[in-house]
């Protein structure tokens, strides 16, 4: 009995030491990205927009699309915003 738990104690730590790395490494990630308005196309869009509430909804290109890009990129793409049009 003691084996099981301390195996299943090892692989709650684990389970729980992974989360917090990804999460550290996305919050890490995040801050080198800024939103990109008016260059996503019908379909490829990062969030939530004026007509629907999901990534990946947006029916057309406008300039209140977004997608995350690293910084500096977006002034150097034909379009590109970093404000909604």
């Amino acid at each position: 009995m003691k084996i099981k738990s301390a195996l299943l104690s090892t692989a709650i730590g684990s389970l729980l030491a992974l989360s917090l790395t990804s999460v550290s490494a996305y919050a890490a990630d995040d801050a080198n990205m800024e939103k990109c308005y008016g260059v996503a196309k019908a379909g490829k869009n990062d969030c939530a927009g004026p007509a629907h509430a999901c990534a990946g909804q947006s029916k057309e290109s406008s300039g209140k699309e977004w997608i995350k890009l690293p910084k500096g990129s977006c002034e150097r793409i034909v379009g590109g915003s970093l404000t909604a049009k």
